[in-house]
């Protein structure tokens, strides 16, 4: 795979849109903490919050935003907010409902990406861990998906949600979503780094100019077993001693070269602020060539919506649809 050289701090969106290059990840930011994460961040050149209704955090992170509005640090206009819709807020009318949560949570009009978290339909109220029941069987993933994006495509007439995307959709899932969908998916964001580059859905979204944004862009603690820590990884860090970088940027580098958006999550200032410093220098062919021989290892295996009596996954490889774990 070639590299592009260097980014922009920004992408353009299949609607003309455009989204900062780099964004804040929030997901298991903890309350307490994940505030004074976004305050920093915006604070030091941040322009993307990457949130969830399912982080359990976005009303810390709203009292952030609002507090730096008011400092007149930023103006609403200057951010990028993304949030998603989550498992038990499926169908024809949950969405919007789940929306007008989050909305309310992070204290504004609209966001400028809204993405399905998951192709999971669970009954209301469930979230995890697994339990007997909390998964909605009415319809299958199909039919769910589609009534679930013709919501999202109201959503975005409406213009609460300036973009729509979805999270976690395998290649198979897009397809079968270009049937019916009125509405290309701006997005789908799922986990992408080094060890995991996602090349076959890459390939598919690239046919229908969806674009790639990463999830744990600096790898992730499996949840089946995985115990790999991509920063140490001995590569990742001759190539950071070549350039006077940290493991951590290489890799988000190596992301913003392959055409990603990354978001990157840390509550630690000296991170977040590393974390932005990427587009000051580009990695060579032979670095990405380099990087390419890696081992691939998804780290995030979604084991957690698997299960023999209940769940519409009886393993792994069927939710990703054969795609590697």
């Amino acid at each position: 795979m070639a590299s592009n050289g260097s980014a922009s701090s920004h992408i353009t969106l299949n609607n003309g849109r455009q989204m900062p290059v780099v964004g804040l990840g929030t997901w298991q930011a903890a309350p307490g903490v994940v505030g004074a994460a976004v305050d920093a961040a915006v604070r030091g050149g941040y322009r993307h919050i990457d949130c969830a209704y399912a982080y359990f955090n976005e009303k810390e992170v709203g009292d952030a935003l609002q507090k730096l509005f008011k400092e007149g640090v930023v103006k609403r206009e200057d951010l990028w907010i993304t949030s998603k819709l989550w498992n038990d807020h499926h169908g024809p009318e949950e969405p919007f409902k789940c929306l007008e949560t989050t909305l309310t949570n992070l204290q504004l009009e609209y966001l400028d990406l809204y993405l399905i978290h998951w192709p999971v339909p669970l009954n209301k109220g469930y979230t995890w861990p697994l339990q007997p029941h909390m998964f909605d069987t009415t319809r299958s993933i199909k039919e769910d998906t589609k009534e679930t994006w013709q919501a999202m495509e109201k959503i975005a007439e409406s213009g609460k949600a300036r973009s729509i995307g979805v999270s976690n959709f395998s290649a198979k899932k897009l397809e079968d979503m270009m049937e019916y969908a009125k509405v290309v998916p701006a997005v789908n964001q799922v986990e992408c780094h080094p060890m995991w580059r996602q090349d076959k859905l890459r390939a598919y979204m690239k046919t229908h100019n969806i674009h790639l944004s990463a999830y744990s862009p600096l790898g992730t603690w499996g949840t089946s077993g995985v115990k790999i820590n991509l920063l140490d990884h001995p590569l990742l860090t001759k190539i950071g001693e070549k350039y006077g970088r940290t493991p951590a940027q290489v890799s988000l580098r190596w992301g913003v070269q392959m055409g990603n958006s990354v978001l990157p999550k840390s509550t630690k200032a000296e991170r977040v602020k590393e974390n932005l410093q990427v587009s000051d220098f580009s990695l060579s062919d032979e670095d990405m060539s380099e990087l390419e021989k890696l081992e691939q290892t998804r780290f995030l295996q979604g084991t957690f919506w698997v299960n023999d009596s209940g769940s519409f996954y009886k393993k792994a490889e069927d939710l990703w649809d054969g795609e590697g774990i």
